[in-house]
């Protein structure tokens, strides 16, 4: 009689890399046009002015600026990216 089971392969091992998704760049910091703000699937932050959105709904910058976060109805966050002129303004 045998003291262990027989061996057999395991049935696990298998699993899928992290996809790195979320926030890139934060309201107030200074992106270059064509930089990834935020990587998501689906809509979870909207676009806003100067900001465009991937295949993949990613959104990346269209002009150089400060990047903004804002909170609109319905619970939606829109991020927006303000030319350079514009934001020292303030």
């Amino acid at each position: 009689m045998a003291h262990k089971k027989a061996g057999g392969s395991s049935r696990n091992g298998r699993d899928s890399g992290g996809q790195r998704l979320g926030i890139k760049i934060f309201g107030g910091e200074e992106v270059v046009a064509g930089n990834i703000i935020a990587r998501q699937r689906g809509t979870k932050w909207h676009a806003g002015r100067n900001v465009g959105v991937g295949r993949d709904h990613t959104l990346f910058a269209l002009i150089n600026g400060r990047v903004e976060y804002r909170a609109k109805t319905k619970g939606r966050v829109f991020v927006s990216v303000r030319p350079m002129t514009e934001a020292a303004a303030q």
